[in-house]
């Protein structure tokens, strides 16, 4: 049923009459649009996977080599996927479902950089310098010092993290489902769909050189699940008290990963990367238990009543985080 209670101004075709309701493909879009995210997501990325996993780089069923880059094939035979599905399903899903208006909102997050300077430090400095001393206690005393080299590749690592991962993933699952997810079930219910969808996206890498295939043991599917489902908590935190700012929400999520992948086998030559993510896995889960009982299940989500409007005050017109007490 069309609600016409608070149908904005332009949203009507003419004095007292509603635009029609949408048919076929773009009604069935419009109708489901968080249904239809997560079909794209996962679908589009899978399907544009299956060469990658039979391929030598995974379980070696046809002889097909990928081209590779900066060292690794990953660039070439799983980004296109991770490009296509949550990216590619945000922008399909929000062009059908909102159109223009919604393509706005949508690329207008991606421009919420004003926010206070120690989130920006808790993504660049806090979380990478968390992610390194997690591995001490399963380091069995085999620690050294990053090399020159390590910390040189620090930040055009995080550049190409920021273009590749970050791009690809986070304008679908950040900007385009939380919002929608926490309007509809709250911040707990949202963190209970998005954690385990954004774990899910990943397990077919598991059958790929990406999850340690042959050798990874059948456990770590299971821990790295952990480890997503709980820092996507910390990151439902962190998108709503910067006021949806998906640079930090970038940030954050790369920062994480580009430490893993110039810091860790430097600084941990000995740890394998099960072990690294045992000891990720416990400390994004302590982290998401003190943030639920810390803001009371919240997670920083201020929803106004009568308005879609969570954000004290808009984004580019203060400086987000300032002042705004622990939600």
């Amino acid at each position: 049923m069309t609600n016409t209670t608070d149908v904005r101004p332009g949203d009507r075709t003419a004095a007292g009459t509603t635009a029609p309701r949408a048919t076929g493909i773009r009604g069935v879009v419009s109708r489901h649009p968080l249904a239809s995210f997560a079909t794209l997501a996962l679908g589009l990325s899978w399907l544009a996977w299956v060469p990658y996993v039979l391929s030598p780089h995974g379980l070696g069923v046809w002889d097909l080599h990928f081209p590779e880059f900066l060292g690794t094939a990953q660039f070439t035979g799983i980004l296109p996927g991770a490009l296509l599905g949550p990216l590619g399903g945000a922008f399909i899903v929000t062009a059908l479902a909102d159109g223009r208006p919604g393509l706005r909102r949508w690329v207008g997050r991606l421009w919420r950089w004003r926010v206070s300077w120690y989130w920006y430090a808790l993504a660049l400095v806090g979380v990478p310098a968390l992610v390194v001393v997690t591995g001490l206690p399963f380091s069995g005393g085999q620690v050294q010092a990053p090399s020159t080299l390590a910390l040189l590749a620090l930040v055009p690592g995080l550049v190409v993290q920021l273009f590749t991962t970050g791009l690809s993933e986070e304008p679908g699952w950040r900007d385009f489902a939380l919002p929608r997810l926490q309007e509809r079930f709250g911040p707990l219910g949202a963190a209970a769909v998005l954690g385990p969808l954004w774990a899910l996206w990943h397990m077919p890498l598991y059958l790929s050189d990406w999850g340690g295939w042959p050798e990874a043991h059948w456990s770590e599917p299971l821990v790295f699940a952990l480890f997503t489902i709980t820092f996507n908590v910390v990151m439902t935190w962190v998108f709503n008290r910067t006021g949806e700012s998906l640079p930090i929400a970038l940030l954050l999520h790369v920062g994480v990963n580009n430490t893993i992948s110039t810091l860790w086998a430097d600084m941990y030559p000995g740890m394998t990367a099960g072990t690294m993510m045992h000891g990720l896995a416990i400390v994004s889960t302590v982290a998401a238990a003190v943030l639920l009982l810390a803001t009371r299940g919240r997670l920083g989500y201020d929803r106004r009543p009568g308005g879609t409007d969570r954000l004290p005050a808009p984004a580019s017109a203060r400086l987000v985080g300032s002042d705004d007490g622990t939600r």
